[in-house]
C-alpha cells in the first residue's frame, strides 16, 4: 500500500501541478508501474488514460478507459475518459453514448452536460451533412464566388495582390501585416486560395524532384499555427526563393492560434515559387481535425464558414509524399500497415478526398515508427506503428536510402531512428506553449543527401493562447 501511495503522490506532482511542467510521460511511467503491482485497479487505468490523452496517444487512452470500465462498469470517470478519447479520434457517436451515461449519473455536472450537448450537436451536424451529400453532387465553393466584384474598401491599407498575382513585395508586406496581428482582406485571401487550388490540383500525389550536386533544400516539419516561429525559420534560414527552396511536411494548422496566417503565408510562397516551394498534406489538413483543434473555428472567426469550406477543398489537393533524387522519401506520418507498397502505388492514390480510416493514404498521414520489429496497434488509434524491419524492407524494395517524416513532437526538434533509415523533424518549438521542445529543420544537399540538422527555440508571440479557437470539447478540463 505504501508503494502504491507513493505512486499516486508522484502522479499528482507530475500531472496536476503546473510547477512541474505537467510531465505526463513520467505520469505514464509511474502508473504503468502501479498497474504491474495492482492490475485490477480501475483508477490507475483511468488516470493513465488521462496522461495518454495529454500526450495525444488517443488509441492508448481509449484502450485504458475501456479497461477501467471492464474492471468497474460503475466507474463514471472511465466513461468520461472514453468519451474524450473517442472525440479526439472523431468517433462522435461512440463519444455521445458515454457522455449520455455521465449526464444520467451526474445530472448536475455542468461540464459533462455541456460536453454532451456539444457532442450531440456535432453528431446531428454530421448526419445533416451526409444527407445533403447523398442528395446532390457537391459543388465547389469556387463556383459560387465572384472575386472580381469583391470590393476592397477605401480604409483598407494592407497588402494587395498585384494584378491578381502574388509577388515578392506582396509576400513581404503580408508577413509584416500578419506580424502586427492585422487581417488580410478577404478578396486577397480568396484570390490566393483559388489560385493555389488550381496549382495543387495539377500535381501528382507523389511529387518527384531532382537536386543537383550544388543545390540544397530545407525540410521543415509541423508548424501548427505558430506563425511567429515560422517567421523565425525564415529569419534564420532565409526567405524562400528559387535558390533557397523549402519543403513543409504537413500539419500547418490547428492548435496554434495563428493558423490562418501560417497557411496563407505558405500558400503565397507556393504561388510565388511553384517549383521551389513544396507542401505536403498532414493529418491536420483534414475536416475532422480542423473541427476539433481550432482551424475551422479560427477561419470562421477571422473570415467566414464559406472560406473554411474552400480551405477544405484546397487541402484535399495537397500531395501526400515527395521523393528526392529517387533516394529520399518524405511524408508526414510514415510507412504502411502492410508490406509490398511501392512508389507506383503512391502515384496512383486518388487523394482529392478526406482520408479513409485505413490503407496507404491513411498511413502516409498517420503512422509512427517504433523501436521494436514488426508492427503494432497505433498509440493514436489510427493506422499503425512500424518497426525497423518494416522500414528496411520498404526501402530495399523501392531502392531508397531513408525516409523523412514529421508528425511527432521531439525534445530536440528531430530524431534519427531505425539505424539512420527513419528521420523525424518537428518545427513547432515549445509546442502549444507548454512542451518546452526545440524546433528543427533539415538541410539536404544534392551532393550527398545526408541530413544536416538545425535547431532553434521558440520566440515570443502575442498573448493569444493555443487552442483559442478549438472546439469547446477540446478546450475544457478532463474530469
Amino acid at each position: 500500500m505504501q508503494q502504491h501511495g507513493c505512486l499516486i503522490i508522484d502522479l499528482k506532482i507530475y500531472c496536476n501541478d503546473n510547477k512541474y511542467n505537467k510531465d505526463y510521460e513520467n505520469a505514464i511511467k509511474y502508473y504503468s508501474e502501479a498497474l504491474e503491482l495492482n492490475p485490477s485497479n480501475a483508477i490507475y487505468y483511468s488516470n493513465r488514460s488521462l496522461a495518454y490523452l495529454r500526450t495525444e496517444c488517443y488509441g492508448y487512452a481509449l484502450a485504458d478507459a475501456t479497461k477501467a470500465l471492464e474492471i468497474d462498469k460503475n466507474y463514471i470517470k472511465g466513461y468520461y475518459r472514453r468519451a474524450t478519447s473517442n472525440m479526439a479520434l472523431g468517433k462522435f457517436k461512440a463519444a455521445l453514448k458515454d457522455y449520455e451515461t455521465v449526464v444520467r449519473v451526474r445530472p448536475n455536472d455542468k461540464d459533462a452536460k455541456m460536453k454532451y450537448q456539444e457532442c450531440n450537436k456535432i453528431v446531428k451536424q454530421k448526419a445533416f451533412e451526409r444527407a445533403i451529400a447523398s442528395d446532390e453532387i457537391k459543388k465547389s465553393v469556387v463556383d459560387s464566388l465572384d472575386i472580381e466584384n469583391m470590393t476592397i474598401e477605401d480604409d483598407y491599407v494592407g497588402p494587395k495582390l498585384e494584378d491578381g498575382n502574388v509577388t515578392v513585395k506582396f509576400m513581404e508586406e503580408m508577413m509584416e501585416w500578419f506580424k502586427d496581428q492585422k487581417k488580410l482582406h478577404r478578396k486577397c485571401a480568396y484570390q490566393i486560395l483559388v489560385q493555389v487550388k488550381d496549382l495543387l490540383a495539377k500535381l501528382p500525389s507523389l511529387v518527384e524532384i531532382t537536386l543537383k550536386e550544388t543545390e540544397k533544400i530545407t525540410i521543415c516539419g509541423d508548424t501548427h499555427g505558430q506563425f511567429y516561429d515560422l517567421l523565425n525559420i525564415f529569419k534564420l534560414n532565409g526567405l524562400p526563393s528559387e535558390s533557397n527552396p523549402y519543403l513543409f511536411n504537413g500539419d500547418f494548422v490547428d492548435r496554434g492560434s495563428f493558423s490562418v496566417e501560417v497557411i496563407l503565408t505558405l500558400f503565397g510562397f507556393k504561388l510565388l515559387y511553384p517549383n521551389d516551394f513544396h507542401l505536403l498534406r498532414g493529418n491536420h489538413e483534414t475536416d475532422n481535425m480542423n473541427q476539433m483543434y481550432g482551424f475551422e473555428g479560427e477561419v470562421k472567426a477571422k473570415y467566414t464558414a464559406q472560406m473554411f469550406q474552400l480551405f477544405s477543398e484546397v487541402f484535399q489537393w495537397l500531395p501526400l509524399a515527395q521523393c528526392i533524387n529517387n533516394k529520399v522519401l518524405i511524408m508526414h506520418g510514415g510507412l504502411f500497415s502492410e508490406d509490398g507498397i511501392t512508389l507506383d502505388d503512391l502515384r496512383k492514390i486518388e487523394r482529392n478526398r478526406q482520408p479513409p480510416d485505413s490503407g496507404p493514404m491513411c498511413d502516409l498521414l498517420w503512422s509512427d515508427p517504433q523501436p521494436q520489429s514488426g508492427r503494432s496497434i497505433s498509440k493514436r488509434g489510427v493506422s499503425c506503428q512500424f518497426g525497423p524491419d518494416v522500414t528496411e524492407r520498404f526501402l530495399e524494395q523501392n531502392k531508397l536510402d531513408y525516409i523523412v517524416r514529421s508528425h511527432e513532437v521531439k525534445a530536440e526538434g528531430y530524431e534519427v531512428t531505425h539505424s539512420g533509415k527513419c528521420v523525424t523533424v518537428f518545427s513547432a518549438p515549445n509546442y502549444c506553449d507548454q512542451m518546452g521542445n526545440k524546433g528543427a529543420y533539415i538541410h539536404l544537399r544534392g551532393a550527398d543527401l545526408k541530413p544536416e540538422f538545425h535547431q532553434f527555440t521558440a520566440v515570443p508571440h502575442p498573448n493569444v493562447k493555443p487552442m483559442a479557437y478549438a472546439n469547446t470539447l477540446m478546450q475544457l478540463g478532463m474530469m
